[in-house]
């Protein structure tokens, strides 16, 4: 009889499928009778923009690693560019990201 130490990697494996397809087939099943304009879609997308909007406050007030090295004054600079694009060309994410990304980096370089 082979060792049961060999057999633990694959009952963790087929556990953690089943943990995630179990879900998924959940989700699924139930998608087709979930109103994506209803109150539970509405609530969920204020909650999504709250937390973004939590984080993005966090990543300019209390930021860590290389971005904590920039002057505060410089990453409100480049966010406010990042909100004035963004709205400019018509709600764009990449445009605003890009525009904020790339004016904090001439701003660093340059300052």
């Amino acid at each position: 009889m082979p060792d049961s130490a060999v057999w633990w990697p694959f009952v963790v494996m087929v556990a953690g499928a089943l943990a995630t397809y179990v879900w998924r087939a959940l989700g699924v099943a139930l998608s087709g009778r979930i109103d994506p304009r209803g109150a539970a879609f509405e609530w969920i997308a204020c909650v999504a923009y709250a937390l973004l909007a939590g984080l993005i406050a966090r990543m300019i007030l209390l930021p860590t690693g290389p971005v904590a090295e920039t002057a505060l004054g410089l990453r409100i600079a480049a966010a406010a560019g990042a909100f004035v694009v963004f709205f400019a060309t018509r709600r764009n994410m990449l445009a605003g990201v890009g525009a904020g990304v790339g004016l904090l980096m001439l701003l660093s370089w340059r300052w």
